[in-house]
């Protein structure tokens, strides 16, 4: 009891000698220098304490709309109550597994999976991050089907691990590590054609994303999934669909795969499927592409994965986005916002060159990498909360909570149009340094 009171006080202490100003010193003292600069040049020094519905708010009591959505955790939102709630009973009973005795959660996690899922697919296996569930997808379709290549797309962003990396499409993130994993073959998004010519009887999986996130919000033709499956299933390929980011409603579908009305062999999910509260990922797959386990129950497996509180997070997390209709609301809020991003760009169109996306996956591109940044260092002045794609720095993604409300999103817009009148008198400088 003591002790308890000692780092009780300790901590309190803490808090109180920390101010927002000394927290960026010690990210650049203790976790990231590069990181700390870059933060610091884009005058991000604000401390997020909480967060609710759409909003964050630092230790200071500022608050900021997130249309950032943590890379596209938050899709029920922050501290959403019923998640929380189920945490915290969950956690008052058994937190991780013993790996011996029977796991209720994640059974029960599962069974919600195979029945939410399009078509077929029935058999999970979890882990906790995208990376994580696209590498088991990765080794999965490769013992499944006794073959080694990959066809993979450019662009395309699949992790940082390093199978997840061998498959991801940017040379700035694979370069340093090279060589990565052999035998993977990169094509153009969206180039059926391009992809057929490479994918024979020898080739293992195709792993694409429905919708390119970190490549820049890239939306492919109609004919592209449903060709893409027909292909795999002509060659005997497995289909890896990475809705790490697309999917649990972000584009107005449950799944960004129900718009082209196919089924993949395996369905890599993360980021949102833990509520905002906890990691989890999750491959989910059809049964003929789970033979693998019948003779080698262990030949995958994770310590944390699948642990009874990320599981039990993770069926309320379903329910509450099926029960609350959140992809219905990213679809009817698209459909509003979209129209009114656009109208701008055609107002602005030296600093505001495309917009695209679904429901709330969107993309604003622009003509240069500075002029992102500037777009960006503003909205965070006006407290929006906004991020360039990884794998596209022309590209500034609004990827919001779905619980935003079309009231915030009329706040963004305003702060967007003030925004690109102050970027727009710059625009010239900008693109040339």
């Amino acid at each position: 009891m003591y002790g308890s009171i000692r780092v009780v006080r300790f901590l309190e202490q803490d808090e109180v000698q920390d101010g927002e100003s000394d927290v960026l010193s010690r990210y650049e003292q203790f976790i990231n220098p590069g990181l700390a600069r870059v933060l610091r040049f884009m005058g991000l020094g604000a401390v997020e304490n909480t967060g609710q519905g759409a909003m964050v708010i630092t230790e200071s009591g500022e608050e900021y709309i997130d249309c950032a959505g943590g890379y596209g955790v938050f899709i029920p939102g922050y501290q959403h109550p019923r998640i929380v709630a189920r945490a915290q009973a969950q956690l008052a009973k058994l937190s991780l597994s013993s790996r011996v005795l029977l796991n209720r959660p994640m059974v029960e996690l599962a069974e919600e999976l195979a029945r939410l899922t399009p078509g077929d697919l029935q058999y999970s296996f979890f882990c906790n991050s995208g990376a994580e569930a696209v590498e088991a997808a990765l080794k999965f379709a490769r013992i499944q089907s006794g073959r080694s290549r990959i066809i993979t797309t450019t662009g395309a962003f699949h992790g940082k691990t390093f199978g997840a990396l061998s498959v991801s499409g940017r040379a700035t993130y694979r370069q340093p590590f090279t060589p990565l994993v052999p035998d993977v073959v990169h094509v153009p998004y969206g180039d059926f054609e391009a992809m057929a010519a490479v994918t024979d009887e020898e080739t293992a999986a195709v792993i694409v994303e429905p919708i390119q996130g970190e490549g820049g919000i890239i939306v492919p033709p109609d004919s592209y999934l449903p060709r893409i499956r027909e292909l795999c299933d002509k060659t005997g390929a497995l289909w890896i669909a990475d809705e790490v980011q697309t999917g649990l409603g972000r584009t107005g579908r449950l799944f960004a795969v129900e718009y082209a009305e196919v089924v993949p062999d395996y369905l890599c999910l993360a980021k949102a499927l833990g509520g905002g509260i906890v990691p989890i990922g999750a491959v989910v797959g059809r049964p003929s592409a789970w033979g693998f386990f019948d003779s080698q129950p262990l030949i995958h497996t994770s310590t944390f994965g699948g642990n009874p509180l990320a599981c039990a997070v993770a069926r309320e997390t379903l329910r509450v986005i099926v029960e609350e209709k959140m992809p219905e609301r990213a679809a009817d809020l698209g459909l509003w916002f979209l129209p009114r991003l656009g109208d701008l760009q055609a107002r602005y169109p030296r600093v505001l060159t495309a917009v695209r996306g679904r429901g709330l996956m969107i993309g604003l591109e622009v003509p240069h990498p500075g002029v992102g940044g500037a777009i960006m260092a503003e909205l965070f002045q006006r407290h929006i909360l906004a991020v360039y794609t990884l794998n596209n720095e022309r590209v500034i993604r609004l990827i919001p909570p779905l619980v935003i409300t079309q009231g915030q999103l009329q706040e963004v817009l305003t702060a967007l149009e003030s925004t690109l009148e102050v970027v727009d008198a710059q625009v010239e400088d900008l693109v040339a340094e």
